[in-house]
């Protein structure tokens, strides 16, 4: 059977004439910034992932650093995360001067490894060198098991913050991943290929109220207008105040209306991305592939399908697909591998499960728009590119 070649990225944002209209009404009736529009978006968020506050910022990794900051980390502060994910996981610690060290992962689900993590406390704990903070990672949309994370880091006292940026609309022990009832932040991303975009945009969520103060605060150059926060006692009308040294991370009205309209799609967009991981699952299975955990099929907002080629193929099927004009992509080079953290010392080796899993990850398409053809297209490439 022949097939007409298309071209398939391996993610896309699916904007629809409602989301275009919403834009255009800030655009010509509202403020552009600073107006009513992104903390409506923030009380929309609350009220679909369950969380108690929500701070909206210009990009997820915006995000990253202000939960950082507002969990105090520092120059002398330790944070670990996982090599599995996009620098930006790290360099959110980087970012306040603290210093990174990674967690492997489990190759099964390929998010962080319960029992690496447990030893790995262990022997920090017997060398007074516990982190201060751990940034968890929700690989392609599939949570970690926070509930066991939370067990293991809290005698400790170690912040937890939830790399959820590919898992919004996912689900974890029948919560909606964001509500927080295992960690202290949730930083979610709204990057065009995320489960919901505003372009550029992330989110910070958390149930605490102070660190929600500070997240306002380190997302607004550290200024309050609010006078029961003031240190003046008789404030002019025109007054503000600075209280600590934060960034510009705030999301633009802008942003924040498409980001609205979005969120009111998303449940439908989360349904269709698993259809189509369904679909992978069914029509991949007699290939030679090691396909993700089927049984996150239900709670994952699978933000990606990663598929691994054995055997050394890895470059030859990602050309092919490529040639075939199919937008594979790879998920993640690990960050220690990254010539930046090799300055600082990592070396390739400390991480294994990390490592061979990239050694044969391709990411395949895996979009809301995409068809049923689409599907067969890529599993056809697929079969081509491996026999």
């Amino acid at each position: 059977m022949s097939y007409v070649k298309r071209h398939l990225p391996y993610g896309k944002h699916s904007v629809e004439s409602d989301d275009i209209s919403s834009v255009i009404d800030v655009l010509e009736n509202q403020f552009l910034t600073q107006g009513s529009v992104t903390p409506k978006f923030e009380r929309a968020l609350c009220e679909y992932t369950g969380a108690g506050f929500a701070v909206a910022v210009n990009s997820g990794t915006s995000g990253l650093h202000i939960a950082c900051l507002a969990a105090g980390i520092k120059s002398g502060s330790l944070v670990w995360t996982v090599p599995n994910s996009f620098v930006a996981s790290a360099n959110c610690a980087l970012y306040c001067g603290a210093d990174v060290d990674f967690v492997d992962i489990d190759p099964s689900t390929r998010n962080i490894s319960i029992e690496a993590l447990s030893r790995k406390l262990q022997l920090a704990s017997e060398n007074d060198a516990l982190p201060d903070a751990l940034v968890v990672v929700h690989f392609s949309g599939m949570s970690s098991p926070m509930r066991e994370i939370r067990a293991l880091t809290q005698p400790y006292g170690i912040t937890v913050i939830e790399d959820a940026a590919h898992a919004l609309g996912g689900t974890y022990d029948g919560k909606p991943i964001g509500c927080g009832i295992f960690s202290d932040f949730v930083v979610t991303s709204f990057h065009p290929v995320k489960s919901i975009t505003t372009a550029e945009g992330g989110a910070v969520l958390t149930n605490d109220k102070t660190r929600y103060e500070q997240l306002r605060l380190f997302s607004s150059h550290g200024i309050t207008k609010d006078r029961s926060k003031m240190l003046s006692t008789d404030p002019e009308p025109w007054l503000y105040e600075q209280h600590l040294l934060g960034l510009n991370y705030r999301l633009s009205d802008v942003h924040a209306a498409l980001g609205l309209s979005q969120l009111t799609k998303l449940d439908k967009f989360v349904e269709k991305r698993r259809q189509i991981a369904a679909e992978y699952f069914a029509q991949l299975a007699h290939l030679p592939l090691i396909l993700p955990v089927r049984e996150a099929l239900d709670e994952s907002a699978w933000h990606i399908f990663v598929v691994e080629v054995e055997n050394g193929k890895r470059r030859s099927v990602f050309q092919h697909l490529v040639d075939k004009g199919v937008g594979g992509n790879v998920h993640y080079i690990p960050i220690h591998l990254q010539p930046f953290y090799q300055r600082l010392g990592f070396r390739a080796g400390s991480y294994p499960h990390s490592e061979k899993y990239y050694e044969n990850a391709i990411t395949i398409p895996l979009f809301p728009d995409m068809t049923a053809d689409d599907i067969t297209y890529v599993v056809t490439m697929l079969e081509e590119a491996l026999s």
